[in-house]
Order: structure tokens, then sequence, then C-alpha cells
């Protein structure tokens, strides 16, 4: 088991440890850029210092070569024969004598230097004059070496300055720039990070350990009490709710609410159960009782009574199952049914019924729908049963267009449902104290099933008051898509 705030700690260390590590060798690289572009520019300065003097014909001997430590030069011919050398310099290496210990070569000698007969002064460009030389303008090669001086041997960066005395003789200078400062501070502030990263990744670590450990103490504290909840069943109880206004406190009111829709959920459930064996059990002990009595008594047998509660029973038992299956997500089918036709057909199949029903339904219009004709068909049914139950003398049913969708509305002129009972009625098992006769109210079940499989087909069923006084059920659909 990884806790979460191990993986946080552990998220946020690498992530902290790579910017820093990646920002680290930006910065080294950055500084050793910059010193090293500082060395290149001093060697260049001091070889062209060097190539300007060669270049107007100064004697090899005459050339001055001040702080020969710190800036060591060689300077070479054509032949790459060491013709120059600085006075203490023993050995170098990074140059095109590379391991040759510089010796200047005697049989080279230095040109005089121009006379005062120089009229036309310098020109200021590579091409030489009469009597004069001169210095590239090229950008000089660098390159890294080791110079050896006065048996010191360091790193240098060495700059390459092409230079032609007056006698057309061309010469390389190599003068160098020492590397210590440069290679200084890379190792301080390279030892200053590897000393500071593992001090700042422990406290990075350390310190997402107590923040997400802090932020996770209300989850915990939700944990337990749901852990109890299900050890006792009890869905009374609630979780704790932080008094902070960030995720944790909304997954604490959101499992609350869970909680809340699962007790009444279950509460139902026992509700309907306890409901459906009390309504079950009456028809089965007549049932039973008619049966007993025609076994010794045959003379005695109430046929009738018996097939009307065997029908009851069957009823009843197709309405629970019917419950079970919308309660277990079953959903209509796919298939399209116009609802005109639909009413019509209901109604020319009710010729028992105490009120004739008046049917207003235009058959030049199609009022199609998405769904399951048996379970639309059972919605009606159900209306007009109700209606027929309550009614005084008439019973209307009409159907026509609604915006975008199809209404079905079924009136009496009975007393109605008064308003705060109209919610209520659609509940199971729900019966009004003008229809509590288990002959004449039946189960109570038919307003429940007939709101559950509109809303199953995308619907409403809504109760209000007719104009002409009684109920008015209103069922409202969307048309075919």
């Amino acid at each position: 088991m990884r806790p979460v705030r191990a993986r946080a700690a552990l998220g946020a260390t690498l992530v902290v440890a790579v910017a820093l590590v990646g920002a680290g060798l930006a910065v080294l690289l950055v500084l050793r850029a910059n010193l090293i572009g500082q060395a290149d520019l001093q060697a260049e300065v001091v070889a062209r210092e060097v190539a300007g003097e060669l270049a107007t014909g100064t004697p090899y001997g005459e050339v001055e070569l001040d702080d020969e430590e710190d800036h060591p030069v060689q300077v070479t011919d054509e032949e790459d024969r060491v013709v120059l050398v600085s006075k203490d310099l023993r050995a170098v290496t990074g140059t095109a004598t590379s391991g040759v210990t510089p010796v200047p070569a005697p049989s080279v000698s230095a040109s005089p230097r121009p006379g005062d007969d120089d009229d036309d002064g310098d020109d200021g460009g590579d091409t030489a004059s009469p009597g004069r030389g001169q210095v590239s303008n090229d950008d000089p090669d660098f390159s890294d070496g080791t110079a050896t001086v006065d048996r010191t041997t360091a790193d240098y960066r060495f700059a390459a300055v092409e230079a032609t005395t007056p006698d057309g003789v061309t010469l390389t200078v190599h003068a160098g720039a020492p590397l210590a400062a440069e290679q200084e501070a890379v190792g301080t502030v390279r030892g200053a990070m590897l000393t500071g990263l593992p001090v700042l990744l422990l406290v990075v670590a350390g310190v997402t350990w107590l923040v997400t450990r802090r932020a996770l103490r209300p989850v915990e504290g939700i944990r337990r009490e749901m852990a109890a909840i299900t050890a006792s069943e009890d869905l009374t109880r609630r979780v704790p709710e932080p008094d902070s206004r960030d995720e944790i406190a909304a997954l604490a009111r959101t499992t609350n609410e869970t909680l809340t829709a699962l007790e009444a959920s279950v509460g139902r459930q026992r509700r309907f159960v306890a409901d459906a064996s009390h309504e079950l059990r009456s028809p089965i002990a007549s049932l039973r009782t008619q049966l007993e009595v025609a076994e010794a008594h045959p003379e005695l047998l109430d046929l009738p009574g018996a097939v009307a509660d065997t029908v009851r029973l069957q009823a009843l038992a197709a309405d629970l199952l019917l419950l079970a299956r919308l309660d277990a997500g079953e959903r209509p089918g796919g298939g399209t049914v116009e609802l005109g036709a639909l009413v019509r057909e209901e109604v020319s199949q009710r010729a028992g019924d105490r009120i004739a029903v008046a049917v207003e339904a235009p058959e030049g219009e199609a009022f199609e729908v998405n769904g399951s004709r048996g379970q639309l068909a059972r919605v009606v049914g159900n209306l007009l049963d109700n209606a027929q139950r309550h009614a005084g003398t008439s019973v209307a049913v009409s159907v026509a267009a609604d915006g975008r969708g199809v209404r079905v509305e079924v009136r009496d002129d009975g007393d109605g449902v008064p308003e705060e009972e109209r919610e209520r009625i659609f509940e199971r098992f729900v019966r009004l104290d003008d229809a509590r006769s288990r002959d004449d109210g039946g189960a109570g079940l038919g307003l429940a099933i007939a709101r559950d499989v509109a809303a199953r087909h995308g619907g409403t069923l809504t109760v209000h008051r007719a104009d002409g006084g009684g109920a008015a059920f209103l069922l409202r659909l969307p048309r075919r898509s």
C-alpha cells in the first residue's frame, strides 16, 4: 500500500529535483560560457598586441611580452617553427606545435622598422603597403590547451592571430589566457549546488508530506465514518464535513447527499416490500378461504368472487413486476408510437366503463413519439382507470401538439386532487381517503407506474385542476426524433 502523501511527496521531490538539476546545469553552462568568453577576449587582445608589433617590424627580441605568467605567447612562422616565446614558457599544448618545447629559431631574424620615408600613412586595412606589414582582421581561432610556465602547468585558452611582417613573412601569434578563474568559479558553484540540492530536496519532501497529510486528514475521517456506516448498516449517519471550501469539503457534501439518496431508496424499497406483502396477503387469503370452503362444501363455492380475486391478484403481480423492471433501469424500446391512434384504440377497448370516454384526437395529424407501445398504453389505461373511479358524469381525453412534444390530457369532473396531495398521489401504494376501498381504489400503484414510465420515455406526468372542475392529468412526451 502506497499512501497518497508518500506518492505526493515523492512526485514533488522528483519534479523539484529535475527542475533544480536542469536549472543548475543551465547556470553552470552560462557561467562557463561567460568566463570562457572573457578568457577569449583577453587572449585575443594580447595576441593582437603582439601581432601588431611584429607587423610594424619590431625585432623579436624587442617585442614586449608583459604578464608572461598569465598570458604566455608563442609565435610560429609558415613552417610551424617557433620564432618567439614568452620568457618562462617551457611547454605548451593546444597550439600548432603541441608537445614541442618552444625554442626560438636562431636562423630567423626580424626586419628593421620602416623608415620615416613612408608618406602614405596607415591605410587602416588588411592590404600591406610597401615597407609595412599587416594584422589579419579575421576572427581568431580559439583552442583549449595547457602551458608550463616556470614549472607550473595550468589550463589556458589560446587565441591564434596571423600577422605579416614588412618583408612578407607570415607569422601566427598564439596568446593564452588562464582558465583557473573559470574552473574555480564553476567548481565553487557546482559544489554549492551539490551540497544544497539534497538539503533542499529533503525540505521539499518533508513539507509536501506534512501539507499532504494535513490536507488528507478529513479524507481519513470520511473513510472511517463510511467504514462504520458499512459495518453498522445505519444509513442515518453522515460523514463529517470540513469547514474548508475545497474539493474535500465538496467530496464530503456529495458523500452525504449520496447517503441521503441511498437512505431514501432503501426506505422506499422497504416500504414497497411491506406494502406489497400487505396487498398480496388479502387476495391470497380470500382466495384460499374460498377454495377451502369449496373443498368442504362445494355448493358454497363463490366462483365469481374467486375469479375476481384471481384477476386482482394477477393485476397486482403484473404491477409489481413492472415496477421491479423500472427500478432495475429498464429502458423502453426504440419503436415509434402514434399517440392519437393509441388513445383511440385504448378507448375503443373500454366498452364496459361506467362513463363513456370522450376522445379529442385529430385523425389527420400524426403525434409520433419514441418508446414502448405496451408501456405507453399502460399509462393511458391507468389514467383512464383513475378518472373512471373519481368522475361524476364525464371523462375526456385529448391529444395535441405541445411545442416540440406531444401532450395527452385525461380530465374528469370529480372532486379533483387537493393541491397538497398532487405529488403524494404519485407515490406507491398511496390512496386518498375517498378511494381507499380495496375494491374500487385499487392497490395505489397505477399513478406511480404511469409517472415512472413517463420518466423513462423522457417525459413528465403532472396533475392540475381541470377548467370545469375535477382533475386533469397531463402527460408530456418529446416528439419522435
